[in-house]
């Protein structure tokens, strides 16, 4: 089964927060912001962006009098923003888990309700690690001596359990303060 496309949800997202971009626009934005957490080649953008094109999600707008005719404008169509919306609403799960950091740099509003949906189902996800990660501890490194022979795995486990911890608390605390103003 193939994989689903995530590109033209970024740029679908893109578009709906500056509402006109250009590719060049779009690339810097991946090397400065989105590409903190997902990266894209110019190699891969431009053929996307003629598909999207092709399947009415984005349009191209035209060049005003004087603007270099090289210079090609996309913006969101309706059915792009309403890709988007549903993209946006689909829950978060194991499997597309990767996709919670991209999700959350698409909302715009603090007050919006599904930043503590996309919070608490990724929450979820990371207790259900947290969980599993200490349940490895205590079968692997039961005694002081387990420890000693295996350090560096002993490390590397503690140290996924502290991220994982830390996380589930930053996700709370976010969630608790945004649920009080909804």
């Amino acid at each position: 089964m193939p994989r689903p496309r995530i590109l033209p949800n970024i740029v679908l997202g893109m578009l709906s927060n500056q509402q006109l971009m250009t590719g060049k626009d779009m690339l810097q934005e991946f090397d400065y912001e989105i590409g903190e957490f997902w990266k894209s080649s110019h190699s891969q953008l431009y053929p996307e962006l003629q598909k999207m094109v092709q399947e009415g999600t984005i349009k191209i707008l035209p060049n005003d009098d004087g603007e270099d005719a090289k210079i090609i404008k996309y913006t969101a169509t309706k059915l792009g923003q309403a890709t988007l919306d549903a993209w946006l609403r689909e829950p978060i799960n194991e499997k597309n888990q990767h996709l919670t950091s991209l999700k959350l740099y698409f909302i715009k509003d603090s007050q919006q309700a599904l930043l503590i949906e996309i919070l608490e189902q990724d929450v979820t996800i990371h207790q259900q690690k947290l969980i599993h990660l200490k349940e490895r501890l205590t079968v692997l490194f039961g005694s002081e001596l387990q420890i000693n022979q295996r350090y560096g795995h002993y490390l590397i486990l503690t140290r996924a359990i502290e991220r994982e911890t830390n996380y589930i608390k930053w996700s709370t605390k976010v969630i608790e303060t945004h649920a009080k103003h909804l």
